[in-house]
């Protein structure tokens, strides 16, 4: 999906949605709440390519959610973000 030195955009493995597209840092950096050892100039790389790929997203279907877990909602211990299109717009906002 997209790539930079620092960051990773690609298809979920196993999809909950039409478009479900993850986007991580390639070093660890645990949470968006938690950057351990991470800077937040990484995290800025982070949200250019989640921008990106989110800008593609509502580009090519009308709309595009991006998400971010943490806590116990954050099944994996790595900040990622899910740009998301969930498809079934409501008549006349496509």
């Amino acid at each position: 999906m997209d790539e930079t030195d620092t960051v990773l955009a690609f298809e979920h493995t196993r999809p909950s949605y039409p478009v479900h597209i993850v986007v991580v840092p390639k070093r660890h950096i645990p949470s968006l709440v938690d950057l351990g050892d991470g800077t937040e100039e990484v995290l800025a790389d982070v949200l250019r390519v989640v921008r990106k790929v989110a800008a593609k997203v509502r580009e090519e279907y009308g709309a595009a959610c991006v998400v971010t877990n943490e806590g116990a909602y954050q099944e994996s211990k790595h900040m990622h973000w899910h740009v998301l299109f969930r498809g079934g717009l409501p008549e006349g906002l496509a």
